[in-house]
């Protein structure tokens, strides 16, 4: 390591160690990269994603009452409904029409549950292929949660609701093919595509099961976005984050921190997800029309020459905004990206910065090219170093 580097080390360990973090400091220091030694990014996030209060004499009480609540979630959304499920049937004198899963009533708390299964089920697919060219997710956690493994709940685990939801799905679709025999539904068919990771032995649990029970509890919590597609992917470098923390301590409650941090996050950037506020100033059209905006006062040649061919912002910037660019880099850049915008106060008009570098360290290319070439140029962005893109989106933000 260089000197340099433990220099840099050193400095955040002083700001970190301060009873009362000095907040702009430690987002100055942010922003040129946070190192992941010491579990010193995993913290600094936490701090600049405004979950842990800057008092650190706080810290313990806080987090022992937020980990609390995220438990209490975890019963009331999960296990108390699993349980309520599986002895449905076991006892029929106590079943009335109110808590009949046939009851038509949308109030009933059997439609919720149906209607929570076509969120898991979307949800599921999602974080079944989160970053599928690492292994990390499909591997045991080496800290299930004990509470929902706990074998003295009797209780439809998320992992077998989706299982029967799927089965059942399955199952109608070949009836409906003329297959009526359908003996061993678990057996015949293969309920997981061969491009989705498998479930692991009972006992332990997925990294990828984890993330979809975080986002199955935000979707409960938040009834108005609910899940959308894309969440899964700005949750992904948060978790991969905490849960890879090389103090244990921290490592160990990863699930309920990165709850609340995405929680925190998504209050930020959920507006971009609300279809209904698209053409609002809060919008994503909005921020995309941005981009171009800024593109025309900083580089007019190349942003006449997008006009002209009629190549718009919404075709590349609205998954370069929704999802923080985390689909156009591998995670190590992702997360190298996300140190310095959320180091940033403003850190939704740094990502405008960003994607503008992006379009200006590639417009010679830009220029020479036709529609077709420039639209692949966009969506399948041809820089790697991100290192170049922050550089450039800094001049920028100094130049105006």
């Amino acid at each position: 390591i260089s000197c340099r580097f433990c220099f840099r080390i050193q400095e955040f360990k002083g700001i970190l160690s301060e009873e009362n973090i000095n907040l702009k400091a430690l987002r100055e220091l942010c922003f040129s990269g946070i190192p992941f030694e010491g579990g010193i990014r995993a913290l600094s996030w936490k701090i600049l994603l405004n979950y842990l209060p800057l008092d650190q004499t706080l810290w313990e009480s806080f987090l022992k009452k937020q980990r609390e609540l995220y438990s209490q979630f975890l019963k009331e959304m999960i296990i108390q409904p699993g349980i309520a499920k599986a002895n449905l049937g076991i006892s029929r004198e106590d079943v009335t029409m109110e808590d009949h899963p046939l009851n038509p009533n949308p109030d009933s708390r059997w439609n919720t549950y149906f209607k929570d299964n076509e969120i898991l089920l979307q949800i599921d697919k999602d974080v079944r292929r989160l970053y599928p060219d690492m292994a990390f997710f499909q591997r045991p956690t080496g800290y299930p949660c004990q509470l929902i493994l706990d074998p003295q709940n009797e209780y439809e685990t998320l992992r077998r609701r989706v299982e029967q939801s799927t089965l059942k799905a399955q199952t109608v679709n070949r009836n409906r093919r003329g297959v009526t025999n359908v003996s061993s539904p678990g057996k015949e068919l293969n309920l997981y595509p061969s491009n989705e990771y498998e479930v692991l032995p009972s006992g332990s649990e997925a990294h990828w099961e984890v993330v979809e029970r975080i986002l199955f509890i935000y979707a409960k919590l938040n009834p108005g976005i609910a899940y959308v597609q894309g969440m899964n992917e700005i949750v992904g470098p948060i978790y991969y984050t905490f849960a890879t923390d090389p103090n244990s301590q921290w490592k160990e409650y990863a699930e309920a921190d990165t709850f609340f941090c995405f929680t925190n996050l998504m209050s930020e950037n959920r507006d971009n997800f609300i279809k209904s506020l698209d053409d609002s100033q809060c919008g994503i059209t909005y921020k995309m029309e941005s981009v171009y905006s800024m593109l025309k006062d900083k580089d007019l040649e190349l942003y006449l020459k997008l006009e002209e061919q009629n190549i718009k912002p919404q075709y590349f910037t609205f998954r370069w905004l929704t999802l923080l660019l985390s689909q156009e880099f591998l995670l190590p850049d992702v997360i190298r990206i996300w140190d310095t915008l959320f180091s940033d106060q403003d850190r939704f008009h740094f990502l405008i910065l960003v994607c503008c570098a992006m379009l200006i360290l590639i417009r010679d290319k830009l220029l020479a090219g036709d529609f077709t070439v420039n639209m692949r140029s966009l969506q399948d962005y041809p820089i790697s170093d991100v290192h170049t893109i922050l550089t450039k989106a800094k001049e920028l933000q100094d130049n105006s």
